[in-house]
């Protein structure tokens, strides 16, 4: 329920407003109440109701987490600030907005006023134009509370991913090449017959001597699809940062790949790298004894 307080100053002026939603995972995303759906009906039920506020757009950052403004939609949107496109920000409460003390601080005291931004948080009845003293209190207090939740929750996932992982669960999003995941068990690899008979060439080959480069021209020659393109051709949502062509050809590299990937023979080795902290998302390795190995994990698709 919307209580921000009438105040004549807020009328005088036509604001052009953008809505910002955002959603990650962790923050629930089987809540009706904090669903992209929801939080735009939320905010343009607010611009229904508030006619000195203009639509000019809805950002939405969908499988972002509060704890980094580094978002594209967010980005976009500031870029539009700059530019004198937005000078009102409305989002249905400030956990929406973000969940990092500092940042989220630095944005509401000072980015905003400094480009002259009104910014408003339906739920937690915020209006920066009608900013009562009380708020220069509550409003830090709720952010904090707000990053306190996200550490929790950072914590929380952590520890049941690494649960999975020690006790042979597959973790990742996607299955690697040669596999699927279990249609009854998302953390279960199964084989995948057409990709796993192509992994037992490229061991085979090997084992004749064949070069990596020489095994990659074969498969190139034979229409085989390189592991990304197959991934995309069953209809996964499958990008990595090896990829430099439309169609991504067979390359030594990814023959090589294969062949060092112990999974192939049943060995599940995951946690190699993590981020230092919830704040800081760029992964760093970990040591090798910090891994989590399980043996027979799955069917090996080659003999070790």
């Amino acid at each position: 329920m919307e209580h921000i307080r009438d105040n004549s100053l807020i009328s005088t002026k036509t604001w052009r407003a953008c809505g910002y939603v955002r959603l990650s995972h962790e923050d629930g995303d089987k809540e009706e109440s904090n669903s992209i759906t929801g939080q735009k009906n939320l905010i343009r039920d607010f611009f229904s109701r508030h006619p000195e506020l203009s639509e000019c757009g809805m950002a939405v950052d969908d499988g972002f987490s509060g704890s980094s403004f580094e978002r594209p939609a967010f980005r976009k949107m500031m870029d539009d600030v700059r530019a004198g496109k937005i000078d009102c920000i409305v989002v249905k409460d400030l956990s929406r907005f973000g969940r990092n003390y500092l940042d989220a601080g630095e944005y509401i005291e000072k980015i905003f006023p400094f480009f002259g931004v009104r910014f408003i948080a339906v739920n937690d009845n915020y209006d920066s134009l009608d900013n009562a003293a009380s708020d220069e209190l509550v409003v830090p207090f709720k952010n904090l509370i707000n990053e306190a939740y996200c550490r929790d929750s950072s914590v929380k996932i952590r520890s049941c991913l690494e649960v999975k992982r020690r006790r042979g669960d597959f973790t990742g999003a996607f299955a690697v090449y040669g596999y699927l995941k279990d249609p009854q068990n998302k953390n279960h690899l199964v084989v995948d017959t057409f990709a796993a008979d192509v992994v037992r060439d490229i061991y085979q080959w090997k084992l004749e001597g064949v070069s990596a480069a020489d095994i990659a021209g074969r498969l190139n020659a034979d229409g085989i699809l390189a592991p990304m393109d197959y991934k995309r051709q069953q209809g996964l949502r499958f990008a990595t940062p090896f990829r430099i062509r439309p169609r991504s050809p067979w390359s030594a590299t990814a023959v090589l790949r294969i062949l060092k990937n112990p999974v192939y023979t049943g060995i599940l080795e995951q946690g190699k790298n993590s981020t230092p902290s919830y704040k800081v998302k760029k992964r760093v390795a970990k040591p090798r004894g910090e891994w989590a190995v399980v043996e027979s994990a799955h069917e090996a698709v080659v003999n070790r």
